[in-house]
């Protein structure tokens, strides 16, 4: 069980206020840490390092019932603040501290990959009550921009916020100032990007011309900031960005040129210790354990995605989660399920028996859907789906009593083969007999849901869109 945790410390002697994230380079700047420490070849070297790290106490028995954990997967929560205190204050005012970028980092030893979520500042959301702290003045349950609940109610509210609203169980959190990250874009030496037409944004202080060069610490900060000078100035087109560097800046990390040098390797540690805080349960064996599982890491398997998302009704410069397909991919992602493009995965290749055809045609099979799981509307959509393939659909609902651990088609006396009919168009699901059901089968979804097959990638949304961290097959600077 988590600590009762109320104050702040440090893992080492202290040093001036906490500091905060800037928008961009940290995720990859975070994961590619925690995979590439295991590399150290003195373990005692990385604890000196680990020194260097601010921590803050979370007390998460505070937030109630919490999501269940899934063993073996970490959920992070990492946070960029438009903070401008200390070496900040050069990038301008802000009014109170606010995540200028927030991502749930899913890394999933079983699937050999991670999985990073932006959640846009700009999206409104019902935020959860918080409590006042010595610095915040708390909150009441109320509907606003998700940087809210950071701004009233500090990391611990802002915690609680994405928990809530995403169900997904967040193990630890981790963020990073703006000083901290040109740091560790010097310690590599720069980052390599195409820069495919000049880019000006005063604000951001940005000024690159164009064409394939290596940008520094001020330039990759200013790069990943900018949000005028490049696409529609809208915070999703400047997410993408992010994420552009986020996986050059990976693939920097990841490359033998970092990697086979002690020196180089050290300094990029070191950046990255010196100007991140995490909660006071994220420690060296907890950082090793993840970066032990994930130091063969495929870049394909890093990928990066929003939330699917549209306008909002009610301010169109706002935006809003669309449902039911940010749930699905929360969902997806509390149960650790792969989201990797496998299609021949998907489609159920490499299996060497052929499924056999069902014995009843789906126009003689009565169904009816429960939702066991916690997606709203999700018995709505797999009945919608089973009556595009022809089904019956009776009714949809919610259970009356206990949900099955695995997704369960059940039927009475006589109508095993009508519920093998139902399961063939399942990506994963099984059958049991309940004498109490007449001629219809029930079809009960539980948490391991992975929608019907040929409904585009087990169960997650067709919105959901992302990329991943390997180099692009074509290059605008070419």
């Amino acid at each position: 069980m988590p600590r009762n945790r109320s104050s702040s410390r440090r893992a080492a002697p202290a040093r001036s206020a906490r500091k905060k994230l800037t928008a961009g380079g940290w995720v990859a700047v975070i994961a590619t840490a925690l995979v590439i420490c295991s590399s150290l070849t003195a373990y005692g070297a990385y604890y000196d390092i680990y020194g260097n790290i601010s921590q803050e106490s979370i007390d998460t028995d505070a937030f109630g019932d919490r999501p269940s954990k899934v063993e073996g997967a970490v959920n992070i929560l990492v946070v960029g603040s438009d903070s401008r205190a200390g070496e900040n204050a050069e990038y301008g005012e802000a009014e109170s501290e606010r995540p200028d970028t927030l991502v749930i980092a899913h890394i999933s030893p079983d699937q050999d990959g991670a999985t990073l979520i932006n959640l846009p500042r700009d999206s409104l959301v019902d935020m959860p009550s918080c409590s006042p702290t010595e610095d915040k003045p708390g909150m009441s349950a109320h509907s606003g921009m998700i940087g809210e609940s950071m701004s009233l109610g500090g990391v611990q509210c802002l915690w609680k916020t994405v928990e809530q609203l995403t169900d997904i169980h967040i193990d630890h959190f981790v963020s990073v100032d703006f000083g901290g990250f040109k740091g560790m874009v010097d310690s590599l030496g720069g980052v390599e990007m195409c820069i495919p037409e000049p880019l000006e944004d005063k604000k951001a202080k940005l000024d690159l011309e164009a064409g394939e060069q290596t940008l520094d610490g001020e330039q990759s900060l200013a790069f990943v900031r900018s949000r005028y000078a490049q696409g529609d100035g809208s915070d999703l087109g400047r997410i993408e960005r992010q994420q552009e560097f986020m996986g050059a800046m990976l693939r920097k990390v990841m490359s033998s040129e970092v990697l086979a040098s002690p020196t180089n390797l050290y300094d990029f540690l070191g950046s990255v210790t010196d100007s991140i805080t995490t909660d006071d349960e994220f420690t060296v064996d907890s950082m090793a354990d993840i970066a032990i599982a994930m130091r063969e890491v495929d870049m394909s398997k890093v990928q990066f995605i929003t939330v699917p998302n549209g306008a909002a009704p009610q301010d169109p410069n706002r935006i809003a989660w669309t449902q039911p397909d940010a749930s699905e991919l929360f969902q997806a992602v509390a149960n650790d399920v792969d989201l990797s493009d496998d299609e021949e995965e998907q489609e159920g290749g490499g299996s060497e028996e052929e499924a056999e055809e069902p014995s009843v045609a789906p126009e003689e099979v009565a169904v009816e859907v429960i939702n066991g799981t916690t997606v709203s509307g999700l018995a709505g959509e797999a009945g919608a789906g089973l009556g595009d393939k022809g089904f019956q659909v009776t009714g949809t609902g919610n259970p009356q009593g206990a949900v099955p651990e695995a997704t369960t088609v059940y039927y009475g006396s006589g109508q095993k083969e009508h519920a093998e009919a139902v399961a063939a168009e399942l990506v994963n699901a099984t059958t049991e007999e309940n004498p109490a059901l007449g001629t219809t089968v029930q079809l009960v979804l539980s948490g391991d849901w992975d929608g019907l097959k040929g409904a585009g990638g087990g169960g997650i949304p067709d919105s959901v869109e992302g990329t991943t961290a390997e180099a692009a097959e074509t290059n605008a600077c070419e």
